[in-house]
């Protein structure tokens, strides 16, 4: 399963004056797109861009910093028991995760509504502009029994451009997703993954009621693992880039559902 393609808050923890745009709600209306089906929809046609070389990367730090939007989850991240195996949610570090991120985004199963297929360089620039500051999301690594399996960006969606289009409450958190590895799509492994970062985030952000998200409503897989981790669907929002199915997952009612 491909998903949503980006800040958070915590207790004690202030945050930047100023919101950065999330790098996924933020974007130029597209081209008139193709009507050929929902990933069609999603791309306008472009002409392919040349491959250049991987920028340098600096030296890997010795330990992730996680933003305010990463929730305080510490460091080496937090481990949570699931039908698939033990989860943990690990921010990205770029040294470390590129290479494998760079392969996941140009799967044509994930770049039909992620679009960052490309070299390198789409990517890291992608990575960059939530971790260079003034960014309200954090990009993370999802591992089930130590192998990274799925790409999460975890944001604060009340401070989003996302809030212009549905009714935001304050301290909204947002989840986008994708699945990496293809063995892992289809066996209901991203519900069991969903439902798990859905409470970590309760679980690390007190003042957070709600859980949200926007996948487009064209895919199918994504919206139906949403509904099983939980989430309900609220509304249908046009996006810039896409319609959207918006997904919420209550504090009140993570024990019911």
């Amino acid at each position: 399963m491909s998903a949503t393609p980006p800040p958070r808050a915590v207790t004690g923890v202030p945050l930047p004056p100023q919101t950065a745009p999330h790098p996924r709600t933020a974007r130029p209306e597209p081209a008139a797109a193709d009507p050929g089906g929902p990933a069609a929809a999603q791309n306008p046609a472009r002409p392919p861009a040349p491959h250049p070389a991987t920028p340098p990367l600096s030296p890997a730090p010795a330990a992730p910093r996680p933003s305010p939007a990463a929730g305080g989850l510490p460091p080496g991240g937090s481990t949570v028991p699931t039908p698939a195996g033990a989860f943990r949610l690990v921010p990205v570090v770029p040294e470390r995760d590129l290479a494998l991120l760079v392969r996941w985004m140009n799967d044509p199963a994930v770049a039909a509504f992620w679009e960052l297929a490309g070299p390198a360089a789409t990517t890291l620039a992608h990575l960059r502009r939530q971790l260079d500051g003034g960014s309200r999301s954090t990009p993370c690594l999802g591992e089930l029994d130590g192998r990274p399996t799925g790409y999460f960006e975890i944001y604060r969606a009340d401070l989003d451009p996302l809030a212009r289009h549905y009714p935001a409450r304050p301290h909204d958190m947002g989840v986008h997703l994708l699945i990496g590895a293809a063995r892992d799509r289809g066996r209901g492994t991203g519900s069991h993954l969903l439902r798990a970062v859905a409470d970590l985030v309760l679980d690390h952000h007190p003042a957070c009621r709600r859980v949200v998200a926007e996948p487009d409503l064209g895919n199918t897989p994504c919206v139906a693992a949403f509904l099983s981790a939980g989430f309900r669907l609220s509304a249908e929002v046009d996006l810039p880039d896409k319609r959207a199915a918006l997904m919420i997952r209550e504090r009140a009612l993570r024990s019911r559902l």
